[in-house]
């Protein structure tokens, strides 16, 4: 019997979208709340948001992927929920006034897996394939390693998504490893991308748990689900693409490793996810922004040691990405991105 202490709170109403994925999200913290207060009452709140409903348009153009969680936020200002459970990816970096992100949860797998029904890898599909994804920061990188495929608009959810590919619309498709790994559907997976080849998104993998500022007691429950490891190194990812001014459709790609000092950034462990508790004081940041036809790729990145208390490393951390943003922004990255933002003018 868990022996963590029972809080005042009995009652839990967690929001959330309808599609399998998020369902899956929010039962999975559902369930690991129940472990620790099995007297609580939790209820999941199922929410169609905008971006469920608008299928047939880019992200990027009808505003990002926020809006998959704005219905989500206004049930919280209305108390008809008490928190939400987001893919973090998916979390737009500023949040409205009066909530905040109580938890980073342990991550997941941060790559992106390769689907298709006929060939292994990116590097088997002939010239011209077709190539499938929602994302302007996949679409970039791949265009940059293989400016011969065609990138085609892929919306929808998971299931959604590997129908199309199974009705013969794509060669291929691209999707977050974690998700599918999720809701069990890791044989659709025929690799993973490199990170070195496509730099994943920004809190890729990582579950959050928003709430309203100020909400002690719902604080207090949540804390057992913190991983402090995570927490820095997805903190730092947010910071880079906030002082990018960047949303979570935009082709912007960044990702943090906490490694010790004898494990150097240039050892070939980019497709490790490093979560352990011994995993070091380097915060190593590595973050990319491209022309969505992948004629430009932009990359830099930057390795600090990390002291002091876990929020002085947040602000370390924080402080990183911001660096590495900066960096960015002098090779050119804000014009890359004021077209984006600006196409009109």
């Amino acid at each position: 019997m868990s022996t963590t202490p029972q809080p005042a709170v009995t009652t839990l109403n967690i929001a959330t979208r309808q599609s399998p994925l998020a369902l899956w999200q929010a039962e999975h913290i559902r369930d690991r709340l129940m472990d620790l207060y099995p007297e609580m009452t939790i209820n999941l709140l199922k929410i169609v948001t905008k971006g469920d409903k608008i299928l047939d348009t880019p992200l990027a153009k009808i505003g990002g992927k926020g809006l998959f969680v704005k219905e989500l936020e206004q049930a919280m200002y209305d108390k008809e929920a008490d928190i939400a459970v987001h893919s973090l990816k998916d979390v737009p970096m500023q949040l409205p006034e009066g909530l905040m992100l109580g938890v980073y949860c342990k991550r997941a797998s941060p790559t992106d897996a390769f689907v298709s029904n006929t060939y292994n890898s990116i590097d088997e599909l002939p010239q011209g394939s077709v190539v499938g994804t929602s994302s302007l920061r996949r679409q970039c990188q791949i265009k940059a390693y293989r400016p011969d495929l065609q990138i085609k608009t892929l919306r929808g959810n998971v299931g959604t998504r590997l129908g199309k590919l199974d009705a013969g619309e794509y060669d291929a498709i691209i999707l977050a490893t974690s998700g599918l790994q999720r809701i069990e559907l890791d044989a659709r997976i025929r690799g993973e991308l490199d990170i070195d080849m496509c730099l994943p998104a920004v809190g890729q993998g990582a579950l959050a748990i928003e709430c309203r500022e100020g909400d002690a007691e719902i604080l207090a429950l949540l804390a057992p689900l913190n991983d402090n490891q995570a927490r820095i190194r997805l903190i730092a990812e947010r910071a880079l693409n906030r002082h990018l001014e960047g949303g979570c459709q935009v082709p912007i790609a960044a990702f943090a490793l906490l490694q010790t000092s004898d494990n150097s950034h240039n050892d070939n462990s980019n497709t490790i996810d490093n979560n352990n508790d011994d995993a070091g004081n380097m915060l190593w940041l590595r973050g990319r922004v491209g022309q969505a036809d992948g004629s430009e790729l932009l990359k830099s990145e930057k390795c600090i040691n990390l002291s002091g208390t876990q929020a002085e490393r947040e602000v370390q951390a924080n402080q990183l990405g911001i660096d590495v943003a900066t960096m960015l922004l002098a090779k050119g990255a804000g014009d890359i991105l004021a077209a984006i933002y600006h196409p009109e003018e």
